[in-house]
């Protein structure tokens, strides 16, 4: 191939998964943005970070949420718990060059800062990233973690 003929790489295929040491940096990074979005406990930015076709089946609500707008109303009332999630056991399958799935274990501190309660969950994440190169949910499934 000749110089004119080659073309600069985007910058959203520069992030895309190389190998399995990307795909954990990149996991944990997307969970961390994740999770500090919910501190700011403004329901449209964590909403924000759901594909706009995204599914969602929430820890504490039977509803199948769908969309950026479902998860949205599902964080107004979330939020108003103070959560703080914090992965206790995970694991990362790459699906593609721009998709994976983060599943495992993890534990929400929730309510006042002066009376907070552990509340341990299972998780599963499909991130998949978009023509923009921004990560984004497609979809989410938290339930509460079973006894025994």
């Amino acid at each position: 191939m000749s110089e004119k003929n080659e073309k600069p790489i985007p910058p959203q295929d520069r992030m895309r998964i190389r190998d399995t040491r990307d795909i954990i940096s990149i996991a944990q990074k997307n969970f961390s943005v994740w999770n500090d979005a919910l501190k700011t406990k403004k329901p449209e930015i964590v909403a924000a970070l759901y594909a706009k076709d995204a599914t969602f089946l929430p820890t504490v609500s039977g509803k199948f949420k769908k969309g950026q707008v479902g998860a949205e109303k599902y964080f107004e009332h979330f939020l108003e718990k103070n959560p703080a999630g914090k992965i206790i056991e995970e694991e990362v399958q790459t699906l593609g060059r721009d998709c994976y799935v983060h599943s495992g274990m993890y534990n929400f501190e929730v309510g006042p800062e002066d009376n907070r309660e552990t509340v341990e969950a299972r998780f599963s994440f499909v991130w998949m990233q978009n023509d923009q190169g921004e990560w984004k949910i497609l979809h989410h499934h938290s339930s509460l973690k079973p006894k025994g």
